[in-house]
């Protein structure tokens, strides 16, 4: 069975100095959305990797330093946020709106 990573895990055992991180929590009127999907898309808008809210609306995506757009849909409705990373753990938010 395929499926997206367990987004509630923790960063045990990840060298976070030598890794870009980008994780948060998507959230809709200032409650977490669970099950919502979360797009990475690279700086020419191309998709790159896609994953699916935890029970908390939290996701992660191990990337590389630089520029990339955050995009959540969702029942609640949708969301998008422009990132730029470096190394480390970025954290961010997107919020969505009907």
């Amino acid at each position: 069975m395929c499926g997206a990573p367990d987004q509630n895990k923790g960063l045990e055992g990840v060298d976070v100095s030598k890794e870009t991180i980008i994780q948060g929590v998507v959230s809709a009127d200032g409650s977490p959305v669970p099950g919502a999907y979360v797009r990475l898309l690279d700086s020419s808008g191309e998709f790159t990797a896609e994953v699916v809210t935890s029970a908390t609306g939290q996701f992660r995506f191990f990337a590389a330093p630089g520029s990339w757009t955050l995009r959540a849909l969702s029942p609640s409705g949708n969301g998008s946020s422009d990132v730029s990373v470096d190394r480390g753990l970025n954290d961010t938010e997107i919020v969505v709106k009907a």
